[in-house]
């Protein structure tokens, strides 16, 4: 009998103690979510103003363009630059400047309702966010906003005046994304600043023609300074196999502008071909691949390859294989590693040159594939000369791809014929289940699209696709 008891006590004092462990893990546990919110929360706010910053307004925004896809209602976006703030700074010192945008914010904060957003973008830079709204509001708040911005301010005993030039554009009449909506906002501000300061003006596309060429030449100014103070930041496509396993990334530039945001390629490529930049700009973009390549090998994370695009420009420079073969050497970049993607008119504009070039870079253990493959003049007589592994069909063909389409019959004879020269074959622009269907049954090894995974900056490509942590 006294077994017994003895026995259930111990089993009622191990059922509390459990009780009381769980309640502790579960304590733990809500501390640790409180302070993971906190931490976000930080993220989304700027330091000095404790306003929502600009990672919260591209989350903000991405969310929002979603919600009003098929919603008449607009969204005003009101781009507040702060006149002359600069002299500020300059006559009165930073630490007076920092305090005149608290209390700008301070001032500003209180007039907002619902549905309104208050951002700091950078600097002297501000985006008032207004939804379901409408052109009367957007300046009638714009108006209010550039009267209570002259009013001054008291700082340090200090009067401080200043005043605001401002743009609005409308989502989604003026910009169907937060870049392009950004830069024509960025477009009337200048037009503000034109007529004085301290007013306001709305996009129209008579503007943006006034603007174009003189805001090209403003960003070909700015991509002198990016150049210098390496303002670019790679992201990463994955590739994948008929199954659906990654078989390599292919790197994609971006530009971080101070002002304007993440910006594509196509924003600035041709500036920088222009100007010679891409050259710079090319071999900065080499070495963080290869780069790149040792920190996975020493992580031991299996994203197989990374492809770098060349430019026509940087494809025929004169050191072009003795920059490689240091970066090879300096990052210890195995064999294979590296793919080198060169679009298919580039490869056909100076075929001998092309494969002596080719030549020489497979000697270096680099991989090589032809990129936007059936845009251009080339065929596969040409192709069977050139010594690449690889063929990337252009999106063009697989954005109509359908059962029973002339871009099916099309693709089945450039499968076919690229695999019979021992080539790899990827589709690009994979973005629909049927179309990754038709181009397995088709024989295509391997898919790359928005369907199977977008560009991401590599701390998210390596949370996201954890699992490729596999080399032993």
């Amino acid at each position: 009998m006294f077994t017994i008891i003895f026995v259930a006590s111990l089993i009622l004092v191990s059922a509390f103690c459990v009780a009381i462990l769980e309640r502790r893990l579960e304590e733990r546990s809500l501390q640790l979510l409180q302070a993971n919110k906190e931490l976000e929360d930080l993220a989304l706010q700027d330091n000095l103003t404790k306003l929502p910053n600009r990672l919260f307004l591209v989350e903000y925004t991405d969310a929002l363009f979603l919600d009003y896809k098929d919603i008449q209602s607009k969204i005003a976006f009101i781009y507040i630059d702060l006149d002359r703030f600069k002299s500020v700074n300059d006559a009165f010192g930073h630490h007076i400047g920092d305090e005149l945008l608290v209390k700008l914010a301070q001032r500003l904060y209180p007039l907002l309702k619902d549905g309104q957003r208050l951002t700091r973008i950078g600097g002297d830079e501000f985006i008032l966010i207004l939804e379901d709204s409408n052109r009367n509001e957007a300046e009638e708040i714009a108006e209010l906003f550039l009267q209570k911005i002259q009013d001054g301010f008291q700082i340090s005993g200090k009067e401080i005046n200043i005043s605001a030039s401002i743009g609005i554009v409308f989502f989604p009449d003026h910009g169907q994304n937060l870049q392009d909506l950004l830069i024509n906002a960025d477009s009337a501000m200048m037009q503000s600043k034109e007529q004085g300061r301290n007013t306001f003006s709305v996009y129209s596309s008579s503007l943006d023609q006034q603007h174009q060429s003189r805001s090209q030449s403003k960003l070909i100014n700015d991509l002198y300074k990016a150049v210098e103070e390496q303002q670019f930041i790679l992201f990463y496509q994955p590739k994948f196999t008929a199954d659906y396993q990654i078989c390599g990334v292919e790197a994609l530039i971006r530009w971080k502008h101070p002002t304007l945001g993440l910006l594509a390629p196509s924003m600035f490529i041709d500036g920088a071909e222009q100007t010679g930049l891409i050259i710079r700009m090319g071999y900065w973009a080499l070495e963080k691949a290869c780069k790149q390549i040792q920190e996975w090998e020493d992580k031991k994370y299996a994203f197989g390859p990374i492809a770098v695009n060349l430019s026509a420009v940087q494809f025929e420079h004169k050191h072009l294989i003795e920059t490689l073969e240091k970066l090879i050497q300096k990052y210890h970049v195995k064999n294979g590693n590296l793919i080198i993607e060169i679009t298919e008119s580039t490869a056909m504009h100076h075929i001998d040159d092309s494969i002596q070039t080719f030549e020489k870079l497979r000697n270096l253990g680099i991989r090589l594939a032809i990129d936007d493959f059936g845009t251009g003049h080339s065929s596969f007589l040409y192709l069977k000369d050139l010594p690449v592994d690889e063929l990337k069909i252009d999106r063009e063909f697989i954005r109509n791809l359908c059962e029973g389409s002339k871009e099916q019959i099309i693709l089945e004879s450039i499968i076919h014929l690229a695999i019979r020269l021992g080539l790899v074959v990827t589709a690009e622009g994979v973005e629909t289940e049927q179309q990754a269907q038709i181009l397995k049954r088709l024989g295509c090894q391997q898919l790359q699209g928005y369907l199977l995974g977008m560009p991401l900056p590599v701390d998210r490509l390596e949370t996201n696709y954890s699992m490729v942590k596999a080399i032993p």
